[in-house]
């Protein structure tokens, strides 16, 4: 990879397919147990420590959106995937 200059960034590649799926389970109809575990509405409580991080408190710092407003961004699939794009490839502020 290094004699081609191919640059590999695991996180990068992580996070776009975590932003991805999120909008891929949102988009589904009705209740599923996939979107109950990712907006973290199971029943039940957390012990004692430190609160883990979530799914959706990824999100939301990756993107700079709220709950309500990646809700409805994930309806659109064009705005979410320039969504995906912009949270993954952030322009350099020094060109």
């Amino acid at each position: 990879m290094e004699t081609a200059g191919v640059e590999r960034d695991l996180m990068k590649s992580v996070t776009r397919r975590k932003i991805a799926y999120f909008g891929h389970v949102m988009r589904k109809d009705g209740e599923c147990l996939e979107k109950e575990i990712i907006q973290g509405t199971t029943p039940g409580s957390r012990g004692r420590g430190r609160p883990k991080t979530t799914w959706l408190s990824n999100i939301m710092s990756w993107t700079g959106l709220g709950m309500g407003e990646l809700f409805q961004n994930t309806s659109n699939r064009k705005a979410w995937c320039q969504l995906v794009h912009s949270a993954t490839n952030p322009r350099s502020k020094d060109g």
